[in-house]
């Protein structure tokens, strides 16, 4: 398409825009920076003119700045805008220069996320200032319009997180630390462009030194304006904004849980009108997001990691209003009122008129000595790209029948290790059949069905482990990293006043049939004058999803549909005609 000179709707002569300036291409992909800078097409950019207001604005004005939450778009008219990152050590210096007749704006408008680069007028100006309602409203109205911003705006965030930007944060850890991996895990997901730093490097030293700082404070988070020792993924939430404001209004529905389930319920939730907040107490993404490569979902054929599903689902919720806050643990649910009240560990209690327990499931921790040791160093429950990093080219063992270890088992394989996966029951009893194959058929993969791992041997770090066989037999495996997928544990501890299986398991509506027979349980039901939903708990306006749910598949596609039903349930309940 052609651009042409032209005059905008309030008279100022717009002129074809050049592509933005990247000033600092460096260890970015060239695609993203084309997406990231490219202008809009004419007619999206008229579209874009019916929005906000015009403004004429001296040099150096400062439009948004790093550290606080970016809540306005800007379409530069005349003049230009330039946009400055913040090393955590150095000097600020700019990365993005913008033209006329391009969008000036963050990822962060959707997310809630402070912004990591200050935009500043260069030279006069005029731009075109429209603020987060219109923002949102263009979102929600404007298909091609939203859609163009949206890929253009995730292009940004891709830029920021691999280019200068990145080192606005740095992480100062310990890659054998637990802790430091939680927090490295926790930037990962939330998609915070940070770099990582070894501490034991030369690198390492010197920023524990230029901070005052010793091994002790690992790890260690220096921003452009603060340093945080011994730091968790709660500081960096508070720092970019992501924690749960105290004094927040009540809302329609609280989703617990940012897995495939609940996530799912935060999108149709959203879209569908209601108010809504996703909470979770670690990251977006539940046990999915361990999941390196699903190649059985809908609509991928070339598969994708479960980190990146979620991501794109927080952002189609988030893009339809969903507000989504972590680390954000709920430790507490209060229903004698009759209503629902949750209270989270800071003591901010929320009253939702509903609330959609997704809290999923935790992979079990086997009942071997040392095994709370090496959780420290070189046990994992997660086979993501931080983690393979770890253990690439050493000889590493798995522990699990389902897809999970078989995705993460040939994962492993893929980055140059040896792998030795271990199954209590046979291959293929509870994995796809298309992962039994190719386990069997990989050279780099050893799979040993009908055993399990029975000891530990290393110092702090592990070295190998003991296989006993169907038979008895024993047999040293050289291990150098666990990857553990065994067994599912129920997320319900903080529920005493709902329904569950001896396991722990939530129950639901059918499942429910004795326990709303009898008893003030009864009573409840019978003064609604119904039985509860597809999906509702023991507690009316309360619903459970996913793997923390008794009887669920435990696949995504499954969890994803669970969560989207739900909140027809969700409407039906609070009387709306949906």
């Amino acid at each position: 398409m052609t651009e042409t000179a032209g005059t905008d709707s309030v008279g100022f002569v717009t002129t074809p825009p050049p592509a933005a300036e990247f000033v600092h291409p460096e260890g970015t992909d060239a695609r993203d920076v084309a997406e990231a800078f490219a202008p809009l097409a004419d007619s999206l950019r008229q579209r874009l003119e019916q929005y906000g207001e015009v403004e004429q604005l001296p040099d150096g004005v400062v439009l948004y700045r790093a550290g606080q939450d970016p809540q306005e778009l800007f379409l530069v008219v005349r003049g230009g805008v330039d946009i400055v990152g913040y090393p955590a050590h150095g000097e600020p210096d700019t990365v993005v220069r913008y033209s006329a007749g391009s969008v000036v704006g963050e990822l962060a408008l959707l997310t809630g996320q402070t912004s990591f680069v200050t935009a500043q007028t260069r030279g006069e100006s005029v731009v075109r200032r429209i603020g987060a309602a219109e923002f949102r409203r263009i979102m929600a109205s404007e298909a091609e319009l939203s859609d163009a911003l949206l890929r253009m705006l995730i292009a940004r965030r891709a830029v920021l997180r691999t280019g200068v930007v990145a080192r606005a944060i740095e992480i100062i850890g310990d890659s054998h630390s637990r802790e430091s991996l939680r927090l490295r895990t926790y930037a990962a997901r939330q998609g915070i462009p940070h770099i990582w730093v070894e501490a034991n490097t030369p690198a390492g030293e010197a920023r524990l030194r230029d901070t005052g700082s010793t091994t002790a404070a690992l790890p260690l988070v220096s921003s452009p304006t603060a340093v945080f020792a011994r730091a968790t993924p709660g500081d960096l939430a508070e720092v970019l904004g992501l924690a749960y404001p105290i004094g927040a209004r009540d809302v329609d529905l609280v989703v617990i849980g940012a897995g495939p389930a609940g996530m799912a319920a935060g999108v149709y939730g959203a879209s569908e009108g209601l108010e809504t907040v996703v909470l979770d107490s670690v990251a977006v993404g539940g046990q999915a997001a361990a999941s390196s490569r699903i190649e059985n979902y809908l609509g991928f054929p070339s598969g994708i990691s479960g980190a990146e599903l979620l991501a794109r689902s927080a952002l189609q919720a988030e893009k339809f209003g969903a507000q989504i806050y972590t680390p954000c643990t709920v430790t507490r649910l209060d229903t004698a009122s009759g209503a629902l009240t949750l209270e989270l560990s800071d003591g901010t209690t929320i009253a939702p008129r509903a609330a959609i327990i997704a809290t999923g499931a935790h992979y079990r921790a086997l009942p071997l000595d040392r095994w709370s040791e090496f959780e420290e160093t070189s046990i994992y429950y997660a086979a993501t790209d931080l983690e393979v990093r770890e253990c690439e080219t050493r000889p590493v063992v798995v522990v699990g029948g389902a897809n999970s270890a078989g995705q993460a088992a040939l994962h492993l394989a893929a980055a140059g290790s040896a792998v030795t996966i271990v199954i209590r029951s046979s291959l293929g009893k509870d994995m796809s059949s298309y992962l039994a194959d190719r386990l069997s058929a990989h050279p780099g993969i050893a799979v040993l069905t009908g055993s399990q791992v029975t000891e530990l041997h290393g110092d702090t770090t592990l070295s190998s482990v003991t296989v006993t066989g169907p038979e008895g037999t024993r047999s040293e495996v050289p291990c150098s990293g666990l990857f553990c997928f065994a067994g599912a544990v129920p997320e319900t501890g903080w529920l005493t006043s709902v329904a569950t299986d001896a396991d722990g398991f939530v129950l639901t509506d059918t499942d429910l049939a004795a326990v709303v027979s009898s008893g003030a349980v009864s009573d409840v039901w019978a003064a609604l004058g119904r039985a509860p939903l597809p999906f509702e708990t023991s507690v009316p306006t309360l619903f459970a999803v996913g793997d923390v749910r008794r009887g669920s598949m435990k696949r995504v596609a499954a969890a994803v549909g669970e969560g989207a039903s739900a909140v027809h349930s969700v409407h039906r309940a609070l009387g709306h005609p949906h």
